[in-house]
């Protein structure tokens, strides 16, 4: 039987190496899919390792070299992950399990930032060009290069991202109550529009369902946090904390994270996967001059996924906590009540 010292030093390592593992996942979908890097499945893949299908064509010195190098750093990179729980011993799951729950609300202020702002401009440029106005502010040559999906996202939106990361990081509050406010607005501004003015264009819905989308997926992990998610209490309210701990943290292990690596790993397994593919060929709708904003679409499930899992991880430590402590040292505040402390914006 493992000391709960034991038990809390193994989980954190478990858990830091998870959450390094599915940001080391996204880094390297970027460099196989956008840079051309080979990855190690590829390099895998190669030398037919664990019966792997055999590349065609296969990789070459220099890709090998490169395959190598992912491979021995992403394996250093979570060996240190690991490592670092065992440096960090003093440490409590709980103080991890807060830690997370601030990157995990990081991501999505990040990301209600991104949608708002580039809502916002994108619409903005979308009636200009539709209204033929375009041109007199930004010119011939810029209004024909905003024309193009891969230019308006390269340079509007990923630069909007980045003012939203700066903004995420010195506003810690939000609320989805504002975000749920634009859609409603959006949706009567359309109906007095059309019914009123008999003025309709396809940018007003694509707004609309780029806010909502958002609307459900980023208040996701806010929504777990706030212990909001539908329940079965018909037993789980009669449960003792311990055996509430016990049933969320198997629901978390077999269903929740579980979930969570399915989205990602079939949504960016290849190149033409469901969310791969938008969002490297800056997939527009096919509506004239709506938003360019369609692949984003695609995103929204990778910021749901990772969202998720990390609030998973949060949520994995604190039960783990509950049970590896003693039966008189269980009367701690919820989950819910722990975020609500102070130390989670």
């Amino acid at each position: 039987m493992l000391a709960p010292h034991h038990i809390a030093l193994i989980s954190r390592a478990l858990a830091n190496m998870m959450i390094c593992g599915v940001f080391l996942y996204l880094f390297n979908n970027y460099l196989v899919y956008w840079q051309d890097l080979p990855g190690p499945y590829n390099l895998l893949s190669h030398y037919e390792f664990l019966g792997l299908e055999s590349l065609n064509p296969v990789l070459n010195d220099g890709q090998l070299t490169q395959g190598w190098i992912q491979l021995f750093v992403y394996l250093g990179i979570l060996i240190m992950s690991a490592g670092y729980a065992f440096k960090t011993g003093t440490r409590t799951l709980l103080q991890d399990s807060q830690r997370y729950a601030r990157l995990s609300a990081y991501v999505i202020r990040l990301s209600f930032w991104s949608v708002v702002l580039i809502g916002a401009i994108d619409m903005l440029i979308s009636l200009l060009r539709v209204e033929d106005m375009l041109e007199f502010w930004v010119g011939e040559w810029l209004k024909q290069q905003l024309g193009r999906p891969i230019f308006r996202g390269t340079y509007i939106h990923y630069p909007l991202i980045i003012i939203s990361a700066v903004i995420a990081a010195r506003i810690r509050h939000i609320s989805f109550s504002w975000l749920a406010l634009m859609v409603v607005l959006s949706e009567f501004l359309i109906v007095i529009t059309r019914f009123v003015f008999s003025y309709e264009q396809v940018y007003m819905g694509d707004v609309v369902r780029f806010w909502y989308a958002a609307l459900f997926l980023f208040a996701s992990a806010y929504t777990l946090v706030a212990e909001g998610h539908v329940r079965v209490d018909v037993l789980y309210a009669g449960f003792t904390r311990r055996t509430k701990a016990w049933v969320d943290s198997i629901g978390t292990v077999l269903l929740g994270m579980p979930i969570c690596w399915v989205i990602l790993m079939h949504g960016m397994g290849g190149k033409g996967n469901s969310i791969n593919a938008p969002l490297l060929s800056f997939e527009v709708s096919q509506s004239g001059y709506g938003m360019y904003v369609n692949y984003l679409l695609a995103g929204f499930l990778v910021v749901f996924a990772v969202s998720m899992l990390i609030q998973f991880v949060s949520y994995l430590l604190f039960n783990i906590d509950v049970l590896n402590n003693r039966p008189d040292d269980l009367e701690r505040p919820g989950y819910r009540q722990l975020i609500d402390s102070g130390t989670v914006n």
